[in-house]
């Protein structure tokens, strides 16, 4: 049975009412046959679409704090030692992940411990591949301390088609590796910040399941 993620029920209802009433009025106004049938197989793709993106599956995480996991779906684009200038202000190895509108959205949290900062920051809608994208998109920043790792940083990224992004974490929280830290809607981006020395486990091009690819380890 697909599942699908709770930041998607109202766009949900709202398609497949949408895709009712366009198919019912281009059955009662449209006589061109062709025409009729080509409208309405557009409106049941875009409905595909709608379903597709906000789908939720299930993910089994084996859970160990020795680990760092995908946080999301999709590509690494980035594996390269930085300067992190919001937090840290200092160097980091940095793994992005870039999500196209047909990967899953959610996020998830790619270590266990507690929450010591939780932050939103407005801005633009550059494409999410942009190497500016990570300070002036729309993004939020989490750090997690974790047992092992130490802080653990994270970014979401809004893309160009992305308009909000839905963080649950917050200040002093203990999270879960795995369980569900969020979501970003239509197109988007992830970075991972994790200390210098730290093991990484794939490679740029390599494509990654969110809650259960280990990305990194001690």
């Amino acid at each position: 049975m697909i599942r699908f993620h709770k930041e998607g029920y109202t766009i949900i209802s709202i398609a497949f009412v949408t895709a009712f009433v366009g198919i019912f009025l281009t059955e009662k106004y449209i006589d061109t046959f062709w025409l009729m049938k080509t409208i309405q197989v557009a409106i049941l793709i875009f409905l595909g679409l709608i379903l597709q993106f906000f789908r939720n599956p299930k993910r089994e995480t084996t859970i160990n704090d020795n680990h760092i996991i995908a946080p999301v779906d999709g590509k690494v684009v980035v594996i390269e030692e930085v300067e992190e200038p919001e937090y840290f202000k200092d160097k980091r190895l940095q793994v992005s992940i870039f999500m196209s509108p047909l990967n899953v959205h959610v996020t998830r949290y790619a270590t266990s411990g507690n929450i010591s900062f939780s932050k939103y920051h407005p801005g633009k809608y550059l494409v999410a591949w942009h190497p500016k994208a990570s300070t002036e998109n729309e993004r939020t920043t989490v750090v997690i301390n974790n047992d092992v790792f130490g802080e653990v940083l994270y970014r979401q990224i809004a893309g160009a088609v992305a308009r909000r992004i839905v963080n649950y974490a917050e200040k002093g929280n203990e999270v879960v590796q795995g369980t569900d830290a969020g979501f970003i809607k239509f197109g988007s981006r992830v970075d991972v910040f994790l200390p210098l020395g730290t093991k990484i486990d794939v490679k740029i091009g390599d494509t990654v399941k969110g809650g259960v690819q280990v990305i990194a380890q001690k």
